[in-house]
């Protein structure tokens, strides 16, 4: 399930361009969000928000650290979304997009929408672009109009030091397929947690913070 596939660039030819945000809209609200899972710390990660009362949104691959597929990893994404964090997709396979075509950028994000509505019962609603994906060429091949997500979200990299981290723009991206950075962010979300709650900020999804549904579409699995 994990081998890579792309649909024909026919199907997706003059698309309109996925609305972008940069920012939270609504006010005294801070959505973190974790790129590039799931990983080893994926739970400890949502158990301490969960503790702290806030929320996040995890951007997940399908086959960057491992196969979203794998139990372990299915299991990982599965406990974030079942405890109302905001589960989304970060392309399937964390490639270059700039030097994909149309079809293969579109195959990115449909493989990772399916696992996750195969995963979750949901249809994301967001999708994070990678840094270098920010260009109109590229927002232009994903038309909300005929595709499974309507909203993209730029992101932008931090440091790996707690105190390097800035709540402006409010929408603070961490995140690395690497065991060691996710280690980082394990150790570093408590201080983000508790610098967020003493400057009077909400902990939310990206979702809440534009003031979006979390998902296009929710299943229930079973009969």
């Amino acid at each position: 399930m994990c081998a890579r596939s792309y649909s024909s660039p026919s199907e997706h030819e003059n698309r309109a361009a996925a609305r972008v945000y940069t920012t939270c809209t609504q006010p005294k609200t801070l959505a973190i969000t974790f790129d590039d899972g799931p990983n080893t710390y994926t739970k400890t990660i949502v158990d301490t928000l969960d503790k702290a009362g806030g929320k996040a949104t995890f951007f997940f691959n399908g086959k960057n650290y491992n196969c979203i597929y794998d139990t372990t990893n299915a299991d990982r994404a599965k406990y974030a979304f079942d405890r109302g964090h905001q589960v989304a997709s970060h392309t399937w396979s964390h490639l270059h997009l700039p030097t994909l075509s149309t079809a293969q950028i579109t195959s990115e994000f449909q493989r990772a929408n399916d696992a996750i509505k195969k995963i979750t019962g949901a249809v994301p609603r967001l999708f994070a672009l990678l840094l270098e994906s920010t260009t109109q060429t590229f927002r232009t091949s994903l038309d909300p109009s005929d595709n499974p997500w309507s909203l993209g979200i730029w992101t932008r990299k931090t440091g790996t030091e707690p105190r390097s981290l800035k709540l402006r723009p409010p929408i603070l991206t961490l995140g690395s397929p690497s065991d060691h950075s996710w280690d980082v962010l394990r150790t570093s979300t408590p201080w983000v947690i508790n610098y967020a709650k003493s400057k009077g900020y909400k902990l939310v999804t990206v979702a809440e913070c534009v003031g979006s549904a979390l998902h296009l579409k929710r299943f229930s699995f079973g009969p």
